[in-house]
């Protein structure tokens, strides 16, 4: 027999988090084995059909599944990650507002409006995503580091100059 989510103490509302590689997607637990999830695009079976989907689709719907055909073969855990920042609203009501939204199509954007803001948004009242600050992040790092590499290119093309400058012979005007 398959394990059950009971064997990882879910409770109805908490955030389930689906480590799927090169990112993670989320999903409400409301009890009896389900889930509810933002998922831009699906095959017949409901499975996601690739990474691709995410950034080629600004509509998204909201689905009641069971936990296993979620998460698959991947693995996941129960991550109320802010719990320690925010309030999260009663089980009761994060289940109810969830389980009013199934088969709504939504607004999507991988910076915005992903599945970790609707199920953030659900328990918290805050739509927050961790993935798009680490990428925000990152990217920042990035611009910040390609910043540094081009002064530092200036000064030293500044620097050869100067140093070429001083090593000519200087003519004399007759």
């Amino acid at each position: 027999m398959a394990p059950t989510l009971f064997d990882f103490d879910a409770k109805p509302g908490d955030l389930i988090e689906i480590f799927r590689g090169t990112y993670e997607h989320w999903a409400i637990y409301i009890g009896g084995n389900e889930v509810i999830h933002l998922i831009p695009s699906t095959d017949d079976s409901g499975h996601f059909s690739g990474l691709l989907m995410f950034v080629d689709t600004d509509r998204a719907q909201v689905k009641r599944q069971k936990i296993w055909e979620v998460v698959g073969h991947h693995r996941f855990e129960i991550n109320n990650f802010l719990d320690h920042k925010y309030e999260p609203h009663e089980r009761r009501i994060i289940v109810r507002d969830a389980c009013s939204m199934v088969g709504q199509e939504l607004q999507y954007s991988l910076a915005t409006h992903n599945c970790e803001h609707f199920v953030t948004e659900l328990r918290y009242g805050k739509p927050e995503s961790r993935q798009v600050t680490r990428a925000a992040v990152i990217g920042g790092a990035a611009v910040v580091g390609v910043g540094i590499l081009a002064v530092g290119a200036a000064l030293l093309a500044t620097f050869f100059k100067d140093d070429k400058e001083e090593t000519r012979p200087h003519r004399r005007h007759q």
